[in-house]
């Protein structure tokens, strides 16, 4: 499997999904797919649904369920957890077992998340227009998505870098990038989250400009530094990490200084009066 993971949306449902590029195949998370057939908004009680209909095929023999992959997705602790996924063909017969007002429509809809995929694959600026039309929806300006894209420009730079480098795999990756985090912010990726009231969303897509201009300078500067030393493996590029990441937080607090106001914040994009979660660790510079 690819690292590409990403949440797809039907109607108010997020589906999370994980794209294979050797099949060019879209998995999506089972559960996720039960909770908008059902429309259910409460997890748990989507997944208590599966769990009950999953019983019940593999005791018909059916291969739906064998045909069901377990597979690594963010959960609402924004951990990678294994969930049941499948591709759109095994949802398809899925849907059928699921008495639903909304099996049609949804079945369009993964025919149609297929065929984007594939077009984006042959034209990769779809993707990017799309996504700008995502954000433009939800209320970003123009200077957001512009400062969000070069952001993520940076951001692939430097992921090259390490997948160059000797560095492997999800866990090393969000390891090092937890640390540039940690320098620059004071607090780790996980805690910003929380203080933005997030749970599965994506931290980026939440900052405010000065929170995405001083992420892109921790990670550039980061690049930088480990090009100029060979930085490989984990040790070597864990401490260009810290380098980098010192550089934007010496900034950071010099703005913080000169404007009296904390450039880490809890400003977000989700929807009014949505819940925040408490606290679970202290920032670097509370301690």
């Amino acid at each position: 499997m690819s690292d590409e993971h990403a949440l797809a949306v039907f109607e108010n449902f997020k589906i999370r999904r994980v794209f294979d590029e050797k099949s060019e195949t879209w998995y999506f998370s089972v559960v996720d797919i039960v909770a908008a057939l059902l429309q259910q908004p409460d997890y748990q009680a989507a997944r208590k649904y599966w769990k009950v209909l999953k019983g019940r095929l593999a005791k018909e023999g059916s291969e739906l369920v064998t045909n069901c992959y377990q597979l690594k997705m963010a959960a609402e602790d924004g951990k990678q957890r294994l969930t049941d996924a499948a591709n759109a063909e095994t949802l398809l017969r899925l849907v059928q077992s699921v008495p639903s007002p909304k099996a049609e429509p949804i079945k369009l809809w993964l025919a149609k998340v297929g065929y984007e995929r594939i077009q984006d694959m042959s034209d990769p600026a779809r993707s990017l227009d799309r996504a700008r039309e995502y954000w433009k929806l939800h209320g970003r300006s123009e200077k957001w998505i512009q400062q969000r894209m070069m952001g993520q420009e940076t951001r692939n730079k430097l992921t090259d870098y390490w997948n160059n480098h000797e560095i492997e795999g999800e866990e090393e990756y969000a390891i090092l990038t937890n640390i540039i985090h940690r320098e620059w912010s004071g607090v780790s990726v996980k805690l910003h989250k929380q203080i933005k009231g997030l749970k599965t969303q994506n931290l980026r897509d939440h900052m405010s400009e000065a929170e995405l201009i001083f992420t892109a300078l921790a990670e550039l500067s980061t690049r930088q530094i480990a090009q100029s030393v060979e930085a490989t493996g984990m040790a070597e590029n864990s401490e260009a990490g810290k380098k980098g990441g010192k550089i934007a937080r010496r900034a950071r607090l010099e703005l913080e200084e000169k404007t009296g106001k904390s450039v880490v914040t809890g400003e977000n994009f989700l929807p009014p009066g949505a819940p925040r979660k408490k606290l679970e660790e202290d920032s670097d510079e509370s301690r």
